[in-house]
Parts: C-alpha cells; structure tokens; sequence
C-alpha cells in the first residue's frame, strides 16, 4: 500500500493519537531496540497509520520518507521485526519499539544502524 504522503489513521485508538507529538508532516520517529538485549537497531518514522498496523499486525511498518509509502520491515530483505511491545516517551513525541529482530537492522546489512560511525566526546 503507499501513498504519497503520511497521514491519519482511523484504526489508531483515539487516545492514543491524541497523546502522539508529530513533526510537520505528521510523523514520529520510532527506535527500534532488541527486546532481549536492549541493543539500539534503528530509527524508522511513523505516522497513525504505521503505528496502527505495527500494532495490529505485530510486525514493525514505517513510512519511508524517501519512496513516499509505507514498508514492512522485512518483506524484502526477509529481515523482519517482530514486535513485542511498543512505547510512548513522556513528551509524546518519540515511540520505543521493542522488537525480536532477524537477521540485519540496517540497510547496509549490519545488525544494527549504530555500528559504524562512533562519535566520542572531547575529553
């Protein structure tokens, strides 16, 4: 399913679309950590309508900003994110995916989107 922009969902509970803090284009960014390990894979967006079926459907889907439509992570890499629970930080405005991830998090083929580029602080 795509569309060209994100939007509004009618499946979304209410109070919880209420509570959600969007950017100007109606989205919030979503972490999604290793349920076990509490290793940080990625950060993905989502609008109501992808939170909505990430929580329907117990796989993680996103808005990708680039192609303009949603994707499930997985569906063509087969590198799925099965979701075990999802979270709203204090403020609204950032979601907490606990996630079973198989197989890489990153479009590069790495586990995680974190790995590469370790920025240290001046000490």
């Amino acid at each position: 399913m795509s569309s060209s922009t994100p939007g509004a969902s009618a499946g979304l509970d209410p109070a919880v679309a209420a509570r959600l803090k969007r950017t100007a284009d109606g989205l919030v960014p979503a972490i999604a950590q290793q349920y076990d390990t509490g290793e940080v894979l990625m950060m993905g967006w989502m609008d109501d309508e992808a939170l909505h079926r990430t929580l329907t459907t117990g796989r993680c889907t996103y808005w990708s900003r680039s192609r303009g439509e949603y994707w499930v992570k997985g569906d063509t890499s087969g590198h799925v994110q099965h979701v075990r629970s999802v979270a709203l930080d204090c403020d609204g405005d950032t979601l907490l995916v606990k996630v079973d991830q198989v197989g890489a998090a990153c479009h590069t083929g790495a586990r995680t989107c974190f790995d590469e580029d370790v920025l240290l602080p001046a000490s």
